[in-house]
């Protein structure tokens, strides 16, 4: 019987198997996405810190520097390259609108700001923003969606800067532009099948327009001042109050607040409800309850809507020596 045991040595040996992908490239592992690189430009320290912390935490996104103006803001972009800056309007130094036209040459611009006025929101988009978002009118999804479909070049505006584009659109009284043929022409209804009772018909047959004629826009710019910093209106104050010249700033100091209150008191005027302000400060809603009832101590008022206009320089006594 053959001994099982196989030889150490002088044992013939099986040939070692061939493995059929020896001859394939290994594949190299894909590389990481690239994250989403941003700018944060805001006078307001505390709002910089909640923008960055909210905005570091997804993972496809990197807060690259931190602005406290528009000069800053320059800098940081020209040095780091983003691929999004959020800007503030109103900021000391150089302000938003006034860096905004050097800022798109170098990476696309989101206005984030509390400043809501017409003016302002147009004139932002002539310079060149990519989209318009109002504190206290945006969930924090809504701003990251807004972050990444910038970069792609889709705009975003939330419902105040929205609505006063439109409403400074509706009220502009230059001249209307010429239209191509046959629209805005009482005939030019019936090419549609529609007639002057309301009731439609089969539209005779049209002639092609001319492969020249084409909308043209209006191309009248909008009065503006190149240093925004030099206006200063408040929130709250309509375009029709600033007809004979911006308004004196109201005096705050004699309201006695201490700085977080003053703080407060801005995100209450711009509209926050206690959620978000307690977001955007990083503390809790029961203590920023306890901020407002001594504001509201303070400037004398039992509401939010009195203790802004007394803020803000809109209520009757506002300019007096009482709260």
């Amino acid at each position: 019987m053959p001994d099982p045991t196989p030889h150490p040595t002088g044992a013939p040996q099986p040939p070692p198997q061939h493995h059929p992908f020896a001859d394939l490239p290994l594949p190299h592992p894909a590389p990481p996405a690239r994250r989403l690189r941003v700018v944060v430009a805001d006078d307001n320290p505390v709002v910089r810190a909640g923008l960055t912390a909210l905005l570091s935490g997804r993972a496809d996104i990197e807060v690259v520097a931190e602005a406290a103006d528009g000069r800053q803001a320059y800098e940081a972009a020209h040095r780091h390259r983003p691929d999004v800056v959020l800007l503030d309007v109103r900021m000391p130094g150089v302000d938003g609108i006034s860096a905004l036209p050097y800022l798109v040459q170098i990476a696309p611009v989101v206005m984030l700001t509390y400043s809501r006025e017409s003016e302002i929101v147009q004139e932002a988009l002539r310079r060149g923003a990519g989209g318009y978002l109002v504190h206290g009118e945006f969930t924090a999804d809504q701003l990251v969606d807004a972050v990444r479909d910038i970069k792609e070049g889709r705009a975003h505006f939330t419902p105040t800067a929205a609505g006063a584009l439109l409403a400074q659109l509706r009220q502009d009284r230059a001249p209307a532009p010429p239209l191509p043929d046959g629209l805005g022409q009482s005939s030019s209804a019936t090419a549609y099948g529609i007639s002057a009772s309301g009731k439609s018909y089969s539209p005779p047959q049209q002639p092609a327009p001319p492969a020249n004629s084409a909308m043209r826009q209006p191309s009248r710019p909008v009065a503006y001042p190149e240093n925004l910093s030099q206006m200063q209106p408040h929130v709250g104050q309509s375009s029709s109050e600033w007809a004979s010249g911006p308004p004196a700033a109201p005096d705050r100091s004699r309201f006695q607040l201490s700085t977080r209150e003053a703080e407060i008191m801005d995100l209450i005027a711009s509209g926050m409800n206690n959620q978000q302000i307690a977001a955007t400060c990083f503390i809790s809603e029961k203590t920023v309850k306890n901020h407002i009832n001594r504001i509201f101590a303070k400037l004398h008022s039992t509401s939010r809507s009195e203790a802004a206009a007394k803020w803000i320089g809109t209520a009757p006594d506002a300019h007096r020596g009482r709260g």
